[in-house]
């Protein structure tokens, strides 16, 4: 346990801070990765010089109150602003859930917008790579994304690649499992198996016949 915790730290640690300025809408991001699928969290924070901005996004009926349905068609407009690929193949995000901070809250840059999404990751190989591209509001966006260590022993973090405004997030991992763990070692099995066999053959079973043949003459 604490040796996870301390690899933990370590991933999360392999990135540069930012401050949350009063200019930047901060988003992070935090991903996490699991046999077949994909978890990830965001935390979108705007500063209070960029709040105006983003409220008018949000607020598109400029009522002063945020609906659930203008919470919905943003979140989903955050969603269709990233780009998600796995070993070169397109993912799609599912929104998971959603949870906005009041108006009140965004002007005094004290909110965070919660999101959470899913996607499926199909079948590959051994080695892969996720690639994560977030372009929403970039021009007064500041980017973070790490991932999470894994709570699957067969999956093990290669490596994280990220350009300097981390818009763009690139996952290495390694992906083991036991079907291809049996997969790979079953011609070992078979080889062994063989060679057994051979020896078996050369020394053991003309031993056997020499002794029938010897107790059938001597009878």
């Amino acid at each position: 346990m604490i040796a996870r915790l301390i690899a933990a730290i370590l991933i999360l640690a392999g990135t540069p801070a930012f401050a949350h300025r009063l200019d930047e809408y901060l988003q992070g991001t935090i991903i996490s990765i699991e046999k077949g699928r994909l978890q990830a969290q965001m935390t979108l924070t705007p500063g209070v010089a960029v709040s105006p901005l983003l409220i008018a996004s949000i607020d598109t009926d400029s009522n002063g109150v945020i609906s659930q349905t203008e919470q919905l068609e943003y979140a989903r407009s955050v969603l269709q602003d990233l780009s998600l690929t796995i070993d070169g193949r397109h993912l799609t995000p599912q929104l998971v859930s959603e949870q906005f901070p009041t108006l009140d809250e965004l002007k005094d840059g004290r909110g965070e917008i919660q999101l959470e999404f899913k996607a499926d990751l199909p079948g590959g190989g051994r080695n892969r790579k996720l690639t994560l591209e977030n372009h929403h509001q970039s021009a007064i966006a500041a980017y973070q994304v790490n991932c999470t260590v894994p709570r699957d022993p067969n999956i093990r973090i290669a490596r994280q690649n990220r350009n300097y405004s981390q818009s763009s997030y690139v996952l290495e991992y390694v992906q083991t499992n036991a079907e291809s763990a049996s997969v790979e070692m079953s011609p070992v099995a078979v080889l062994m198996f063989l060679s057994l066999a051979v020896l078996w053959l050369r020394h053991v079973w003309p031993t056997n016949v020499m002794r029938r043949f010897a107790h059938w003459r001597r009878n």
